[in-house]
C-alpha cells in the first residue's frame, strides 16, 4: 500500500459532500459530557473512504474502523476473527468455506454472504477501475473478470446461503488469511451502494458494520466516527468518538500532541524521533518500530528513452550513499539496503539463504560511483553529453532530505537532477499515470509475504508497477511460487524472481523504514508492530474508569 495516493475516481463522490466543508472549523465542538474521544492526526486527508478505491494508509486507518472483513486485525495487527467466526479448508487449498456470525448494517440492514460477493465482483468489474483489483486476482477467474474475458458471475466467491460464504481460489494462497485482512475484500453494502453509486460514501448515506459509523466529513478539517452501537463488540468499545485530523506538518502535529490537542499523531519527523526521546518531557510518547516497508527509486523506462539502458539504471542505483541518508539524515532506525523486499518479511528467504542482492552491493562506495561513471559512459553519456532526468517526489520532510543527497549523489557521477516536490497524492498519481522521469516511493506490505512487494513488478499488476516492468520469465516465477505448496521452493523461485528485478534494476531499493507514532501516555491499548496497524477498538484511556468527559478538548 502506497503511502499517499490520489485516483481521479473519487472526485465526483467528493464533489458531492458540502460546500462548507471546504472551509476548516477554527471552534470544534468539545466531546460530549459523559463520553470519551479521541483526537487523532492522520497525515493527509482522505480522498475516499470506499474501501475497494482507497489506496492510502491514511484512508486504511479510517477504513478500517467503519468497515470489518472476514478476518479482522487484531491489536497487535494479527489476524483475528471478523465477520467470519469460524471456516474450513480443502485438502488441495483452493475451496475455503466461511461461516459468518449473525450481523447487521449500521441501518439495521442484515449483512449477509451477498454483501462480499458483490464487493469482489464491484472491485473487478473494469468499469470500477481499482488500483487494487489484481490482489483479488487469487480468486478464481478473478483476473479474466478484470480484463473482460469471463462473467464476473464465474469469478470464485460464492453464496452457499446468507451467513456461508464459499471462496473458491485459482491457486493456493498460504497468506489468503492476511490477505482477507486487507480493505479489498470487505464487504459493502449492496442495497446502498446500488441506491447511491458514487455518493454511497458521503455521511448521511455511508452504512457501516465496524466499530464506528461515519458521522460527519469535512475537507481539509477532519473525519468524525462514531460509536456503531450495532457492531458485535460494541460493549467493549471504549471511545464513543473518534477525530481524525490531516497533519500534514509533523512539526506543527508534534506540537499538538505535546499540548494535549491530539492524543496520537500517526508520524514524527525522522530526524526529530532521537531528540524527542531524550527530553524528559516527550521521551514517554515516541513509538519507533521496524517497518515492512521499503522506499525505493523508481524509473519511468517505458518512456525516458535514457532509461530504457539497464547501465543508466544500475549506474543511478549503485551511485547512491545509502548509509549516509540512513544514518546521518533519518536517523530514526532505517535500515539501508540494496533489496526489495524487507528482511522482517516472514518465509522469506528460505532459512540458511542469502537475501537477493544486485552484483555490487558489497562495494565500497568510491568504487561504485567510478563503476557508475564508466557505466554511463558506455551508455553515451559523460562531461560533455551529461545526463539530466527530473526526479519527482512528494514534499514531506524525509523525502526533502533524501532527494538532496541523492542529487549530490548524481552530480558526482555526472547527471544533473532537477526536482519536483508535490503533495503526496499528486506525485503518486503522476506514478500511475507515468508522468514523471524517476521518483521516490514507498511501500507498505498489504499483507506479511514476499508477494505483496514482487506482485508489483508483474506484467499484469497496473497502476502501481510504475516502471511498467515487462518479463515473461519473472512473471512465470511468481506463478510457480503460486502453485508451489512447499514453503521452502516457493521461497526459492520468489528469491530468484527478486535476483531478476535487481539484475535489471527495475528499482532502486534505498532503505527500510521504521513506523514512528506519536501517541500521549494515557492511550492504553498501544501495540507498536511491523505493520503499524493499531485498531482504536483496543484503545482506551488509563483514566476512562473516572473520567466522565475530556475537557482537553
Amino acid at each position: 500500500m502506497a503511502v499517499a495516493r490520489l485516483l481521479p475516481l473519487l472526485i465526483p463522490a467528493i464533489i458531492g459532500l458540502s460546500l462548507a466543508a471546504c472551509q476548516p472549523r477554527t471552534n470544534r465542538p468539545a466531546c460530549p459530557a459523559g463520553a470519551l474521544c479521541l483526537e487523532y492526526g492522520n497525515g493527509a486527508d482522505p480522498l475516499s473512504l470506499d474501501p475497494q478505491l482507497i489506496q492510502a494508509t491514511n484512508e486504511a486507518t479510517i477504513v478500517m474502523e467503519l468497515i470489518e472483513g472476514l478476518i479482522a486485525d487484531g491489536p497487535d495487527g494479527k489476524p483475528t476473527p471478523g465477520v467470519a467466526q469460524s471456516w474450513e479448508t480443502s485438502p488441495d487449498g483452493l475451496v475455503w468455506t466461511f461461516h459468518l456470525r449473525p450481523e447487521v448494517w449500521s441501518d439495521g440492514v442484515p449483512l449477509t454472504a451477498d454483501d462480499f460477493v458483490y464487493a469482489y465482483r464491484r472491485i473487478l468489474d473494469p468499469k470500477t477501475a481499482s488500483s487494487y483489483a489484481y490482489l483479488v486476482y487469487v480468486l478464481k477467474n478473478g483476473q479474466a473478470a478484470n480484463t473482460g474475458k469471463a462473467p464476473l458471475e464465474t469469478v470464485g466467491a460464492k453464496a452457499l446461503d446468507p451467513r456461508t460464504l464459499q471462496l473458491t481460489l485459482e491457486h493456493p494462497a498460504p497468506y489468503l488469511l492476511q490477505l482477507l485482512k486487507h480493505q479489498s475484500f470487505f464487504p459493502v453494502p449492496r442495497h446502498v451502494v446500488e441506491r447511491w453509486s458514487a455518493t454511497w460514501t458521503q455521511p448521511s448515506h455511508f452504512v457501516t458494520n465496524g466499530p464506528y459509523r461515519l458521522v460527519e466529513w469535512r475537507l481539509s478539517d477532519y473525519v468524525r466516527i462514531e460509536k456503531n452501537p450495532r457492531f458485535h463488540d460494541a460493549d467493549k468499545v471504549c471511545f464513543q468518538r473518534v477525530d481524525f485530523y490531516p497533519t500534514n506538518d509533523p512539526i506543527s502535529a508534534e506540537r499538538r500532541v505535546l499540548r494535549g490537542e491530539l492524543d496520537i499523531n500517526s508520524s514524527i519527523q525522522s530526524n526529530r524521533v532521537q531528540f524527542l526521546r531524550a527530553r524528559r518531557r516527550s521521551a514517554d510518547y515516541v513509538h519507533a518500530f521496524p517497518f515492512l516497508t521499503t522506499w525505493y527509486l523508481v524509473f519511468n523506462g517505458r518512456d525516458v528513452p535514457a532509461l530504457k539502458d539497464v547501465r543508466v539504471r544500475q549506474a543511478l542505483s549503485m551511485a547512491i550513499d545509502r548509509d549516509f541518508i540512513t544514518g546521518k539524515l533519518l536517523r530514526a532506525g532505517q535500515i539501508p539496503v540494496t533489496s526489495f523486499v524487507p528482511a522482517l518479511v516472514a518465509g522469506y528467504p528460505a532459512p540458511g539463504e542469502a537475501r537477493p542482492q544486485p552484483y555490487w552491493a558489497a562495494w565500497p562506495l568510491a568504487q561504485r560511483q567510478a563503476e557508475a561513471r564508466r557505466l554511463l559512459e558506455l551508455a553515451g553519456y559523460g562531461p560533455g553529453h551529461p545526463l539530466a532526468l527530473q526526479m519527482k517526489t512528494s514534499n514531506r520532510p524525509g523525502g526533502s532530505l533524501t532527494i538532496q543527497a541523492i542529487q549530490a549523489d548524481w552530480k558526482s557521477i555526472g547527471v544533473r537532477m532537477s526536482v519536483r516536490q508535490e503533495d503526496g497524492i499528486i506525485v503518486y498519481q503522476s506514478y500511475d499515470i507515468r508522468d514523471f522521469q524517476t521518483g521516490i516511493a514507498g511501500w507498505v506490505a498489504d499483507f506479511d509475504d514476499a508477494m505483496t512487494f514482487l506482485g508489483l513488478m508483474k506484467s499484469d499488476t497496473g497502476a502501481q508497477n510504475y516502471g511498467d516492468y515487462r518479463n515473461p520469465a519473472y512473471d512465470a516465477l511468481l506463478d510457480k511460487a503460486d502453485h508451489e505448496a512447499d514453503g521452502r521452493v516457493r521461497a526459492g523461485y520468489l528469491a530468484e524472481a527478486e535476483r531478476m528485478i535487481l539484475a535489471d534494476a527495475d528499482v532502486a531499493p534505498l532503505y527500510n523504514d521504521v513506523n514512528t507514532n506519536l501517541v500521549n501516555p494515557h492511550i492504553t491499548g498501544w501495540v507498536d508492530n511491523a505493520e503499524d496497524i493499531h485498531p482504536i477498538r483496543f484503545l482506551c484511556r488509563n483514566d476512562a474508569g473516572s473520567r466522565t468527559a475530556n475537557p482537553a478538548h
